[in-house]
C-alpha cells in the first residue's frame, strides 16, 4: 500500500513540477522527507541529477538539479 501511495505521489509531482531551467518552486514542502524523496526520484526518471543540497543564509532548504547545461533550483520559503 505504501508503494502505491509513493507511486501516486511521484506521478503527481511529475505532472506538477515545471521543468524549465532555473525554476524556483516554493510551493513544494522540501522539509517533508517524502516530498524530497519523490522529487529526487521523479527528476532522476527524467534524466536530472541532484547536484547540490544546502541551506541558504535565510535557513531555506535549496535543492539544485542539473541536466546537461540546464539547472533547476527548488527552494523552501
Amino acid at each position: 500500500m505504501k508503494k502505491l501511495l509513493l507511486l501516486s505521489v511521484a506521478a503527481m509531482l511529475l505532472f506538477s513540477v515545471n521543468v524549465n531551467a532555473d525554476t524556483v518552486n516554493p510551493n513544494l514542502n522540501l522539509l517533508n522527507p517524502d516530498v524530497r524523496k519523490c522529487l529526487i526520484e521523479a527528476s532522476k526518471s527524467e534524466g536530472w541529477k541532484l547536484e547540490a543540497v544546502y541551506t541558504d543564509k535565510e535557513e531555506n532548504l535549496v535543492m539544485v538539479f542539473g541536466k546537461g547545461n540546464e539547472t533547476k533550483t527548488y527552494k523552501t520559503k
